[in-house]
């Protein structure tokens, strides 16, 4: 039996990209998401968005524009780090079959790292991108020691890859 391949794409939203104010690594990070997001579509794999729900007019409402989804794209709404919790994503990887995800995205120590774990319980198979998440500097770590920490840390449940070497393409199972 194949396995589904989606990639997740988690909090790439307006407000974490704002010049002066943006994650570490913003535009490189636009960049992979950017890059991940075009190979998932070319080999029509499920990019699946997520997204925190902020107020009205808030810019945490807006995807950002580089990495907008496309018709036919799930946009998952959430209100907690965990992007299972309360929300319609496990429904949407099981109506596509998904086994592998493939996650990126927005804040590192919060919302990856839950939504990882919980993933990870869920029995899916994890590809967590090194490369294609970040944060931002806290009074105790800087936004490179807090992505270096978690990398560490999800090596014992997930594999972790660069963006450029994700393939959307897995061999098959014999």
């Amino acid at each position: 039996m194949s396995k589904q391949t989606a990639l997740l794409v988690i909090d790439a939203q307006v407000n974490m990209f704002t010049q002066g104010e943006a994650v570490f690594g913003a535009e490189a990070l636009l960049r992979k998401m950017s890059y991940l997001i075009a190979k998932a579509r070319a080999a029509r794999a499920p990019v699946i968005y997520v997204r925190n729900n902020g107020g009205f007019n808030d810019p945490d409402l807006y995807i950002h524009p580089a990495v907008s989804p496309i018709a036919g794209e799930a946009i998952i709404q959430k209100h907690t780090p965990d992007a299972f919790f309360e929300t319609g994503l496990r429904w949407e990887l099981e109506l596509r079959q998904v086994k592998r995800l493939i996650i990126m995205g927005l804040q590192t120590e919060f919302c990856i790292d839950a939504t990882s774990h919980r993933a990870f319980a869920l029995g899916y198979e994890l590809i967590l991108v090194k490369d294609g998440h970040s944060t931002f500097d806290t009074p105790e770590q800087s936004a490179v020691e807090i992505i270096a920490r978690y990398n560490r840390e999800w090596g014992a449940f997930a594999n972790l890859v660069e963006a450029k070497q994700v393939h959307f393409d897995f061999p098959q199972p014999s």
